[in-house]
């Protein structure tokens, strides 16, 4: 790749990430002024930057944005603060009083959580109370504008929602959109006898985990908040059908691994395979209309009827009659995979199976 298509694409997957981040900016700017300026205006605190902090950090850019996750951030912060605030009525501020403040936090945070993010955000906070000078207002001031930053957060959950769905079918389409690269890559190393090709689609296979764990995340997030903000509620129905897809399409990316597995280690005779090259190419042809009903609920029977259509001709004898066993196996490894993701258009696990010729 040369330094200006490297730029290039630099460029655009900072262009998409901002696209992507909009609604988090939007939702954690608001809410750490919010914070901010309630804790100044209403409660009277002077600077509560402690507010702010917690309002931003509890968001935050991450994917897993439910009100259970930015709850236990909240509840992490305010525990780092207040043991710091109790340990600095006993004591001084002083380098030594520091290592202690900071060793109880953490082995009190590890005590109550066994999320290590827990207790180094509770840390984290220990250590801005124990070295910033204490503004005025007395003791626990600093407390108070955690639980302000943290109520504001929570509230932010609700009122001013990210959008669950979007985020949703945006990484389900990535991995979709995957599984069609995969299968086109293995049709184009199965015609041309490829090992080598059939070698990086195998890799690329082996590195869809992260999508699978994108997504899962995104839908169970997306549900949590659907569950609590009013503004978002109508979003539960396409949430809950993209959760059994996303289930179907994390077994098929497993399936998919051992397709690819499979076809590298029978190419290694360099024997161009068209017959099945052209079962995969139709399989990639149907899961196109699968990402289709990602957004539209209509196209998801479609996609349905795609694939059962391939799946009752799945048969490895009738496909190559005069075929060798390990050619005829190439097929069979597709029958798992057709049935996932049948169960990912919504059909149930028998009536699938039951779409597959008998053996």
């Amino acid at each position: 790749m040369s330094a200006a298509a490297g730029l290039s694409a630099r460029l655009a997957d900072g262009s998409r990430r901002l696209r992507d981040s909009v609604p988090a900016i939007l939702q954690v700017t608001v809410t750490a002024v919010a914070a901010y300026a309630f804790a100044v205006y209403v409660l009277g605190h002077d600077e509560p930057l402690i507010a702010a902090i917690v309002a931003i950090t509890a968001l935050g850019f991450v994917r897993d944005a439910r009100p259970i996750r930015v709850l236990e951030t909240v509840v992490a912060m305010t525990l780092g603060i207040a043991l710091a605030e109790v340990l600095l009525l006993a004591a001084s501020p002083g380098l030594l009083q520091y290592g202690a403040a900071l060793a109880l936090t953490l082995a009190v945070a590890r005590l109550v959580s066994a999320n290590a993010a827990f207790a180094i955000a509770a840390a984290v906070q220990c250590s801005l109370v124990m070295l910033v000078p204490a503004p005025a207002g007395g003791p626990f001031v600093r407390t108070l504008d955690a639980v302000v930053g943290g109520a504001f957060a929570l509230a932010a959950t609700a009122i001013i929602p990210r959008d669950p769905r979007r985020t949703a079918v945006r990484d389900g389409r990535r991995l979709i959109d995957e599984h069609v690269g995969v299968l086109g890559e293995l049709a184009d190393a199965l015609r041309a006898g490829r090992t080598d090709a059939a070698g990086r689609a195998l890799s690329r296979a082996r590195a869809t985990q992260p999508l699978v764990e994108s997504w899962t995340a995104s839908v169970d997030s997306g549900l949590a908040i659907a569950r609590v903000s009013p503004f978002v509620r109508r979003s539960r129905f396409d949430l809950e059908r993209l959760l059994v897809m996303c289930s179907g399409l994390d077994l098929a990316t497993r399936n998919l691994r051992i397709i690819a597995r499979r076809i590298e280690w029978v190419l290694r005779d360099g024997r161009p395979r068209p017959e099945i090259a052209d079962v995969h190419a139709r399989i990639a042809t149907a899961l196109a209309l699968l990402a289709d009903s990602l957004r539209d609920v209509s196209a998801q029977p479609v996609a349905r009827q795609a694939f059962s259509e391939i799946a009752r001709h799945l048969d490895p004898a009738a496909i190559l009659p005069d075929g060798p066993v390990g050619d005829r196996n190439t097929i069979t490894a597709l029958r798992p995979y057709l049935v996932d993701l049948l169960t990912a258009t919504g059909l149930e696990l028998d009536a699938a199976r039951s779409l597959l010729p008998a053996d």
